[in-house]
């Protein structure tokens, strides 16, 4: 395949950026969406020109590192799924598993980084998140006692509870709810943190603590605010569904109610 990519070139958050035009040629329909940018990076570098930063990690979709917008979708074409369709059936993925069968020869790839006045650019296509690690950093978190780890089943936990957890549980904090919003909200994230530890009894001592907290920094972060567009679950890699966000929502009203 031969392929025309337009690829965000930007040195920091202070400096301007803008699309640089790069011809690729030989990439097989098999690679990875990575491994063909891995591909241009080694003719840059042959060339003697500076190749392009982009962030990756673990490359099984697992880590959610690898936060790109191709051609104006987060992840790429196989990272969304249609409006309404269940994202998990419709084998949503992050871009380190989008392979260059969705593309076709000759085609014009637009490459960018996620757009959010919370996630500012590091450089080229990496942006820096650690906003969201300081939203789990303020609330994240359960009671952990010292001594000896208590048996698995000393705490008995229903099934709708463990299922709800294990559902939010999955969220790998890519950041592609962001990316996709039209106010870069991180609102999708922050209820997928809060239900998951919020449905265990191991998490009820800060049940009301946690969701004040999370919230306020995550508005303290400068993310938007949510209009419920839906997007965010839409581009979601791993399927948070959209209710997470009203579950919060009701966690946050009652512990505004109780106080602390």
């Amino acid at each position: 395949m031969k392929l025309t990519l337009r690829i965000w070139r930007q040195k920091n958050a202070g400096a301007p950026g803008a699309l640089s035009t790069y011809e690729v040629a030989g990439i097989s329909p098999d690679m990875s969406f990575l491994e063909m940018l891995d591909t241009l990076n080694e003719e840059l570098l042959l060339g003697g020109d500076d190749p392009v930063a982009f962030d990756h990690d673990c490359r099984e979709g697992i880590c959610g590192a690898c936060s790109l917008v191709i051609n104006g979708e987060a992840h790429g074409p196989n990272g969304a799924s249609p409006a309404g369709a269940d994202s998990r059936a419709w084998g949503s993925t992050t871009t380190c598993q989008l392979h260059m069968r969705s593309f076709q020869d000759g085609d014009t790839i637009d490459i960018e980084p996620w757009r959010a006045a919370a996630f500012p650019v590091v450089k080229d296509l990496v942006v820096d998140r650690s906003a969201f690690d300081r939203i789990i950093q303020s609330g994240g978190y359960i009671s952990a006692p010292t001594g000896a780890a208590p048996e698995a089943h000393a705490t008995a936990v229903p099934k709708p509870a463990a299922d709800a957890a294990f559902e939010h549980a999955e969220c790998i904090g890519c950041g592609a709810c962001v990316a996709a919003c039209p106010n870069g909200s991180a609102m999708l994230f922050t209820a997928a943190k809060v239900v998951h530890l919020n449905s265990l009894p191991q998490g009820a001592p800060e049940r009301e603590s946690r969701v004040l907290d999370m919230v306020g920094q995550m508005d303290a972060e400068g993310f938007g605010g949510c209009t419920n567009t839906g997007e965010c679950a839409t581009a979601c890699p791993k399927g948070i569904p959209l209710f997470s966000i009203s579950t919060m929502n009701r966690e946050f009203v009652r512990a505004a109610r109780k106080g602390r």
